[in-house]
Order: structure tokens, then C-alpha cells, then sequence
């Protein structure tokens, strides 16, 4: 409301007055926004169910000593049809790699994101197949969007290196060993270094172009310049739903994202960049899956508005980063 309003002022006064007006809303923001987040979690969304015996166990935090080798979050909204295909491939892929390597321990937290579906239920029955020491549920009470399901998920997680990976299976799962190789290049398999290794599909671009109507290649185009000019200027994808973290590159940065929805990726790579925490990208295999959430128009319009607040907020010292996490 309070940004709708300042436009329409300066709309009304000529654009003589949009410099003014961004200094007041600047002015503003700086007052009615926190500096460094406060994360929200409602008391049920520390627990997991235990369906073998019905009990409610705490979830582990991202601020203990990780006790396993990967911790794999996957953030789901209304994914009762897609998500299955998606754990089958995931949890067949990490079996197989535990069976052959003793030290690979593994474990699979779904995000239920305020789903009005199955996707719970559906979730539910993996724990009850695998366990609870392999599948875990976390149900958030309500919708918070995308990248406030996976800061969750990462934040329950036990694992040294953290995977987000997207509920629709677009990428296949076996790619993560390519991620893998690049943040033991970059941290010596050393959880206690700063890393990221995201996934990108920059080497399908021109394929994916070719399959695109005109209006959807033009909002693409657009929205990797609204990302080159107000936030990340080195990474050619930052959306695909594929990234690799290290632990302690993730307590620096998820602990003080601001953006849950959509633009939560172009964020987590600000930031990234702005403590200088080295990230590699890999190029990924990745098909598109019908049944996606975004919408061409208003998803990208919502995230260029984001992108734009990002690189504003930042600027003004709305949102603030923590000087003793640069690297």
C-alpha cells in the first residue's frame, strides 16, 4: 500500500518528483524495516511426526554440529502428483550411493509449504517406507512461499553440505555427484568452509529459447537484466531450483535472507557475492515439467519488483549484512 502510494504521487506531480519520493520512501523503509530478520516458526513447525510411533520429535538446527554427510531440502507446495516421481529418484539415487559409500549418510527433508492438497499425506508415506532418520516432514502451518520453505528446511537440516532441490524433479537427481565435485574442489570437503555449487541451465538457453513464445523470451530477457543491473552480476542462472551449500556458508546466509517468495534465489546469491563466498556453476541436465506454480507475467513482474527492493533496501541499509561473515 505504502509504495502504491508513493507512485501514484509521483505520477500525479511529474517525474521531477520520483527522486524526492524514493528518498522518502528510502527514508521510510529504513525506519519500518528490520535490519536483520526475525524468523517466525510457529511451535508445531519444529516438529516432525514419527509415524512409527506417533510421537512429535524436535527438529535438529542448523547452529548444531552437522551429523551427516548431506541433508537434502525439498520445498513443496500443493506436489501430491509431482512430488512422488521426484522422491523416487532422489531416495533411489542417495540408497545406492550409501550402500557403496559407508561414510554417505544422507537425509531428505520435505517442506510442506501451507499445501491445501495431499502433499503432506503423500510425504508422510515416504517416512513411513524409509524412516525417520532418512525422510522427515516438516508441515508449515501456513504459506510462506518458496524461499521461506527452504530457509526451514535448511534450518532443521543435520547434514554437512545442504541441497535444495525443486519438488517437480526437473533436475535429475543423479547430477548432484557434478555439484559434488565442485564444492570438494572449492571447500576440500571441509563443511566449515564457505561454498556454493548451483546448478544452471545457461547451456540450454538457446534450445529453450527456440521452444518459447515471444512475450515469454522478452519477460526472460528482462528479468536476467533486472538481475544483472540492481543485484547478480556474475551468475548466468540464479533460478534454477538446484544449489548446493556448505554449512557454514549456510548458517551465514540463511539466517539473514529477507525474500521468501520467488526472487529468494537472486538474495541468497547477493549475498553470497557480497561476503565473497566463492560459488561455481555446473551445468545441470533439466526438462520442464508441466504443473509449475509461476506464472509467466505476474511472477516475473512480482520478481523484478523484488530484485528491485533488494539492491534498494540493501542500499539504504533497510536490510543489512553481517560485516564479521565477509570472507
Amino acid at each position: 500500500m505504502l509504495t502504491t502510494e508513493f507512485v501514484q504521487l509521483a505520477l500525479l506531480f511529474g517525474s521531477g518528483s520520483i527522486f524526492f519520493l524514493f528518498v522518502v520512501l528510502g527514508i521510510v523503509l529504513k525506519v519500518t524495516t528490520t535490519p536483520f530478520p526475525t524468523i517466525v516458526r510457529h511451535r508445531d513447525e519444529e516438529y516432525y511426526i514419527d509415524p512409527a510411533t506417533g510421537d512429535d520429535r524436535l527438529f535438529a538446527s542448523l547452529d548444531d554440529k552437522p551429523t551427516l554427510k548431506l541433508s537434502v531440502i525439498v520445498p513443496a507446495f500443493d506436489e501430491e502428483n509431482r512430488l512422488p516421481l521426484m522422491l523416487d529418484e532422489c531416495l533411489d539415487y542417495l540408497g545406492k550411493r550409501a550402500e557403496k559409500e559407508k561414510d554417505f549418510t544422507y537425509e531428505v527433508i520435505i517442506v510442506s509449504d501451507g499445501s491445501r492438497d495431499r502433499t503432506v499425506e503423500v510425504a508422510l508415506e515416504y517416512v513411513e517406507l524409509h524412516g525417520v532418520q532418512k525422510v522427515r516432514v516438516l508441515d508449515l502451518v501456513e504459506n510462506r512461499g518458496k524461499g521461506g520453505a527452504v530457509r526451514l528446511g535448511m534450518l532443521s537440516s543435520r547434514g554437512q553440505f545442504l541441497l535444495f532441490a525443486d519438488a517437480d524433479g526437473a533436475t535429475k537427481f543423479a547430477d548432484y555427484a557434478k555439484l559434488e565435485r565442485s564444492m570438494v574442489q572449492m571447500t576440500d570437503a571441509d563443511w566449515k568452509r564457505d561454498a556454493l555449487a548451483i546448478g544452471s541451465r545457461a547451456h540450454l538457453e538457446k534450445e529453450a529459447t527456440a521452444q518459447r513464445t515471444i512475450f515469454r523470451t522478452i519477460l526472460m530477457h528482462g528479468f536476467h537484466f533486472l538481475v544483472w543491473t540492481f543485484a547478480v552480476k556474475k551468475i548466468r542462472d540464479t533460478q534454477c531450483g538446484f544449489k548446493l551449500v556448505s554449512r557454514s556458508a549456510a548458517r551465514k546466509l540463511f539466517q539473514v535472507m529477507h525474500v521468501e517468495r520467488w526472487a529468494f534465489d537472486v538474495e541468497l546469491l547477493f549475498i553470497a557475492q557480497s561476503y565473497n563466498i566463492p560459488i561455481e556453476e555446473v551445468a545441470v541436465n533439466w526438462t520442464e515439467i508441466e504443473g509449475s506454480k509461476l506464472t509467466p507475467f505476474w511472477s516475473w513482474l512480482q520478481m523484478g519488483r523484488d530484485l528491485m527492493l533488494i539492491w534498494f533496501r540493501y542500499a539504504i541499509g533497510a536490510w543489512q549484512l553481517r560485516k564479521e561473515h565477509v570472507n
